[in-house]
């Protein structure tokens, strides 16, 4: 269970990063983003999470806003995985858990 649990945190820290970076890189490339080719790579790995969080999200969402609802579900995911993650070393004992 505890690996599930690792693993869980683990993917969402990684999508995350990558929503995370495709905003800096949206801010620090400025109009010409489309064009640049870490900005289309980001495009393409966190294309998947924004489909879910369309899927989620209410109609009433701009498609502008959907990465923000993505960052909000993966940030709330890591949450409950990390808090889960706790739990479960607390009850099987810390040092097993490394």
């Amino acid at each position: 269970m505890l690996l599930l649990v690792e693993i869980l945190k683990m993917l969402a820290e990684i999508a995350l990063l990558a929503l995370a970076g495709q905003w800096v890189l949206g801010l620090l490339a400025g109009a010409k983003r489309e064009q640049n080719l870490f900005y289309q790579l980001f495009q393409v790995l966190t294309k998947p999470l924004i489909a879910g969080a369309r899927m989620v999200a209410p109609r009433v969402v701009l498609d502008r806003h959907l990465p923000l609802v993505a960052f909000l579900l993966l940030f709330f995911v890591w949450v409950v995985a990390t808090i889960t993650k706790i739990d479960i070393c607390v009850r099987i004992g810390v040092h097993l858990c490394k």
